[in-house]
């Protein structure tokens, strides 16, 4: 009886789909990681005018932007709305050719203006009304102005003038907290802009030709992790979104003590508040001389710094997982995770680090504890008791390439880029999905080409109705165009406790290991990093974890998930809320 009732609610899902497959693309909420208890919440969090920038379209904050070499002056950057009392120290970047004289230059909104000093000067001048203020926000010279044209925060029109000739011009709308906007294109009259977090970073892609590498899964293998820290000599760079684990502040603590060099990274404000457990292990290693910082608060970088990967020596770890017992220390989750020893990489990485460690809106870890709500992890989140078989032990496989990549910077465009290159085989293992995302959405393309795709989702509860709302939709979409695609939800097992890996592996050839969750967030708000393994051993060593896990007894819709799953596809066949474009074949792309 309840077979029949399954499949009487699945008919009726596919039928409700198909016939909405006409039904106009929408976004729906994003989902945000939550560790411990991963979670949705709504996209009011998030800044719907920003223009978000990654991949080669980034400005980094002190480049060269379009304008630098023109015959007259430009504006080329605006800050706002910065993290001040009324906004004071708004400033407005100025690119001019050398030797400009800025005698009867003005800045208008066309209600004030303002002049600029009679001086001659050359390159970016930043100019602001409150310049000892501004000197502090930026590291162009700042000029004073004689008078004050407000940056307003929802937007304004502002002119450069040459006596009463205007020479250039720009608009911008809402300014989200702590962003300036640069100027991105070159074309005659043209002011397209785009904001960039304070401080933001632009790093491209980095590939590095890797002999080997040490790939593993959790919580099969949480020794290689630790002893990875146990085995530093000279630096030790570590970052996370959370940290709990005792045993990897111990071992950061001993490390420091035979001279090592550590820092450790953490987000200052994770999802469902942070954990009563990160006060010992803060404590730990602040009293054991560990150079400690949180990251965030109002108008940081990063919606949440949630990267987990540490640089030890010339060798680095890149995981899934948090440095906690839950994650690293194999009490719980399914993870993935790299060990790599590369010069260049371990470089790189670094880089990263120091350029998120050093940021404005980081603070050292006693400074966090003073105003910190330390909140208890228990309930149906605490990890359960139990120890898990090492069913798939470590293996060291050659690599002919990796290549390291961040977010927001790069990492959605490289994803998608890998994925549309997909001849055979997608494989695809992740906590939740989001509909709309757009490395969904090159899966679906990657199907119709006929290459064989299968997602592998969390069933935890927490999880389990979106989940189940996002595989009915793949399987009816299937189902309809005849495609090659199966999702389903992993089965309950005795070999893991959920699914907390954002993994991907194509054509057995590329395997995807890092931190970032398929949402919209995670590649264009969040800090995440990203290790991409090219070659067939590694290919294979994720490929044969994905199996097993795949093969746990088939998952089926329980009775009391029906209506939800149903609801779901019912908004998005009428009014295409979690629609993810099934029914419209992507553009054309480029040969791979």
């Amino acid at each position: 009886m309840a077979t029949g009732r399954i499949a009487l609610v699945v008919a009726l899902a596919v039928s409700l789909l198909v016939a909405g497959a006409g039904a106009t693309a929408a976004s729906g909420p994003d989902s945000d990681p939550r560790d411990g208890v991963e979670q949705q919440f709504s996209s009011d969090h998030q800044s719907s005018s920003r223009d978000v920038v990654t991949g080669p379209d980034c400005v980094p904050d002190d480049g060269r932007n379009a304008g630098d070499e023109r015959e007259s002056p430009r504006i080329v950057e605006l800050y706002p709305n910065p993290t001040t009392h009324g906004n004071v120290g708004e400033y407005v970047v100025v690119a001019v050719p050398d030797g400009t004289s800025l005698e009867n230059w003005t800045i208008t909104d066309g209600h004030t203006t303002a002049a600029l000093p009679n001086e001659t000067v050359s390159g970016r001048i930043a100019v602001s009304a409150d310049p000892d203020v501004a000197a502090d926000l930026t590291d162009h010279p700042v000029l004073e102005l004689d008078g004050t044209v407000r940056l307003a925060v929802d937007g304004d029109e502002l002119s450069l003038r040459n006596g009463s000739r205007t020479v250039d011009a720009v608009a911008y709308d809402r300014a989200p907290v702590a962003e300036r906007w640069h100027r991105t294109d070159d074309e005659p009259g043209g002011d397209r802009g785009a904001w960039v977090p304070r401080d933001g970073t632009c790093f491209p892609p980095t590939r590095s030709g890797v002999g080997d590498a040490t790939a593993f899964v959790l919580p099969d293998s949480p020794e290689i992790p630790l002893e990875t820290i146990e085995r530093a000599d000279d630096r030790l760079l570590l970052a996370g979104y959370t940290v709990t684990s005792d045993a990897v502040a111990a071992a950061l603590v001993e490390a420091a003590d035979r001279g090592v060099d550590v820092a450790v990274l953490f987000e200052s404000g994770p999802v469902g508040g942070t954990s009563e457990s990160t006060e010992p292990v803060l404590e730990t290693l602040e009293s054991g001389g560990v150079d400690v910082r949180a990251i965030g608060g109002e108008g940081a970088r990063y919606r949440f710094h949630h990267a987990k990967y540490a640089v030890a020596d010339d060798r680095i770890v890149v995981t899934s997982e948090n440095w906690k017992p839950s994650g690293t220390g194999g009490e719980s989750s399914r993870g993935w995770g790299v060990r790599i020893d590369d010069t260049a990489l371990a470089a790189e990485l670094a880089t990263v680090f120091r350029a998120d460690f050093e940021g404005w809106d980081t603070q050292p870890s006693a400074a966090f504890r003073e105003n910190a709500t330390f909140v208890d992890e228990g309930g149906p989140d605490r990890p359960r008791e139990a120890e898990f078989e090492t069913n798939h032990a470590p293996r060291t496989v050659s690599v002919d390439a990796a290549e390291l990549l961040v977010a927001p910077d790069n990492a959605d465009r490289r994803l998608e880029d890998l994925l549309a290159r997909a001849e055979n085989e997608i494989l695809v293992k992740q906590a939740s999905v989001d509909a709309d995302v757009g490395v969904l959405e090159e899966s679906v393309a990657a199907a119709r080409r006929g290459v064989d795709v299968r997602i592998l989702l969390d069933s935890t509860w927490y999880h389990e109705d979106d989940n189940a709302a996002l595989a009915a939709e793949l399987e009816a979409a299937a189902a309809a165009e005849g495609l090659p695609l199966e999702a389903k939800l992993v089965d309950d097992t005795d070999r893991f406790e959920k699914i907390h890996a954002k993994g991907v592996v194509i054509d057995r050839e590329v395997a995807v290991v890092g931190s970032a969750n398929w949402n919209d967030n995670a590649f264009e708000n969040n800090r995440e990093v990203l290790i991409v393994l090219h070659g067939d051993a590694a290919g294979e060593y994720y490929a044969e974890v994905f199996e097993a896990d795949w093969r746990g007894d088939a998952w089926t819709l329980p009775i009391e998930l029906s209506v939800a799953v149903v609801a779901a596809l019912l908004a998005a066949a009428l009014v295409g809320r979690r629609y993810v474009r099934f029914g419209d074949h992507p553009p054309n792309r480029p040969p791979p």
